[in-house]
């Protein structure tokens, strides 16, 4: 089959559907890629780099869309680029049907087969499709960026000589890929960050990439913000209240928000009033990630940068992904060429729409003259949503001592205990084993106690469970073979030698290991 991807028409659109490296591997699916001229342009993919990837570049709209079997696209299809389809051709990408039903029956009246990139099912075997998480992983990021770019202060904290910076506050409204893409990039700047969502079991998966979940005064027991596929579900009215007061009490504390709460089939809900933004600092950054919908905030305009009477910078830009349009493209082109993989099974460049495969039946939203949407739910559900663990109870620090003392104590009672039946043990076996033997008995069972004690009663924040396990074998060697070194014989003497030197090597390298990993989750 010809694949094609055209440039794109809409205002301000950077990205491509067909990169250098996705059309390669189509190729080896046995398919044949075209490219307009222009279109991987402004994502930094010049003709000529399509051309060594062995990509036809065509002149014009008009030609491409006549000799391709299959259309790419990021945007959903204009009405020019409608009037272009015919029977038994393929157009693949973002459609949103939920919203855009007189557009779907005109498409579908072309005859033409249609798979909306924004309808893939969140199951596991089509995380690989999932354009959506990978174009919000971009916006979460860039949004942070944008706040950066107009907020007037640091991130994070710092002392200098002229005085103490402290660091920024950062409120991010909404948990799903593209919120916890935003914790990651405001933590990592070294902003104290606040996180809400309605779904209660992503509370651990915040506080794991350092920030803090906000958690509401709210007795209902039932409720469940997690609805099909992972998203949010609509609340209750007395929920909504109490996250409104909830942020309330906020909005005078934080120095940027970032908003990313969407419900699917409906308008963003609005949870940033106009009274919150009155109470903020001037000075502070709302980046509205659901100003395509009509926003989080109330104060938000689609598309623009306003700055309230207070000073307050509300950003609605709903082009995120295409400011950073070369790494949208290649990870939306990555999507795009897994979905071409599932339909090409036989790998011979010929197109089969298996509509009782859970994936392309969820995606196809118009199949041969008929309107295929909504698609029924897949037969493999995606993983059930966990009730959030408990939060550990609090304790005073009158509490925590007596807690370490009991600790301590029972430890002590353990060791003693191994002591005194180390001790009958080696009277017992001394009384019937020669005077050679019991030297050895007694170097081993030092080794293997003390080694094993001091290496194990590290804590676990300085190695790994598995590398303690390593070192305290490393430890009882290096015990026994210390006790050894003395030996008037001169093989044990090298062998002890030996020993110390290799287990040392084992424990050093070890927590060197350990630390390299450690650095990894640390701030930079």
């Amino acid at each position: 089959m010809k694949i094609g991807a055209p440039r794109e028409k809409s205002l301000g659109e950077a990205r491509v559907a067909l990169t250098p490296d996705s059309a390669g591997q189509l190729q080896k699916l046995g398919h044949i890629c075209l490219v307009e001229s222009g279109a991987g342009q402004q994502a930094g993919f010049a003709d000529d780099a399509y051309r060594a990837a062995g990509v036809t570049v065509v002149a014009d709209a008009d030609a491409l869309w006549a000799e391709a079997d299959v259309i790419v696209k990021v945007r959903p299809p204009e009405a020019e680029e409608t009037a272009r389809l015919t029977p038994g051709k393929t157009l693949i990408s973002f459609f949103y049907p939920g919203q855009r039903g007189e557009e779907l029956a005109a498409i579908n009246a072309t005859g033409a087969n249609i798979l909306a990139m924004d309808m893939v099912p969140r199951i596991s075997r089509a995380q690989k499709m999932d354009a959506l998480s990978s174009m919000a992983n971009i916006a979460g990021y860039r949004a942070v960026i944008e706040a950066g770019a107009n907020f007037g202060r640091f991130f994070t904290g710092q002392v200098t000589a002229a005085g103490k910076v402290p660091p920024a506050k950062v409120l991010v409204i909404g948990a799903g890929v593209a919120g916890l893409a935003a914790i990651g990039a405001a933590t990592s700047l070294g902003a104290i960050t606040l996180a809400f969502d309605v779904r209660p079991e992503v509370a651990e998966q915040i506080e794991s990439m350092g920030a803090q979940f906000v958690y509401l005064d709210f007795s209902e027991e039932q409720q469940d913000g997690a609805a099909t596929g992972g998203y949010a579900a609509p609340s209750s009215p007395e929920f909504r209240e109490a996250q409104l007061k909830k942020f309330r009490e906020l909005a005078p504390t934080v120095d940027i928000v970032i908003s990313t709460a969407l419900i699917p089939g409906r308008d963003a809900p609005v949870l940033w009033t106009k009274d919150m933004v009155e109470a903020m600092r001037p000075g502070s950054v709302i980046v509205d990630l659901a100003a395509e919908r009509g926003g989080n905030c109330e104060l938000t305009v689609t598309d623009q940068k306003i700055v309230s009477a207070n000073g307050v910078t509300i950003i609605g830009y709903t082009d995120f992904p295409s400011r950073m349009a070369a790494q949208s493209s290649s990870l939306y082109a990555s999507n795009v060429r897994h979905m071409l993989a599932d339909l090409t099974p036989g790998k011979d460049g010929v197109i089969v729409h298996d509509m009782e495969d859970d994936v392309i039946r969820g995606a196809t939203i118009a199949f041969e003259g008929q309107v295929s949407f909504p698609p029924p739910p897949p037969k493999i559900k995606a993983i059930a949503a966990q009730k959030p663990k408990p939060k550990a109870e609090e304790l005073t620090p009158e509490q925590k001592r007596a807690k370490d003392i009991a600790a301590f104590k029972a430890q002590t009672r353990s060791q003693v205990t191994l002591l005194i039946v180390a001790a009958l043990l080696l009277m017992g076996v001394g009384a019937v084993a020669p005077a050679s033997f019991m030297a050895h008995f007694i170097v081993f069972v030092l080794a293997c106690f003390v080694g094993f004690q001091v290496i194990w009663n590290v804590s676990h924040a300085l190695h790994t469970p598995l590398m303690a396990v390593t070192n305290a074998i490393s430890g009882i060697v290096v015990v026994g073979a210390v006790l050894q070194v003395g030996s008037s014989s001169t093989i044990v003497l090298v062998l002890a030698t030996i020993s110390i030197l290799i287990a040392s090597i084992n424990i050093v390298g070890g927590f060197l290991v350990t630390r390299r990993m450690l650095a990894m989750f640390q701030r930079s």
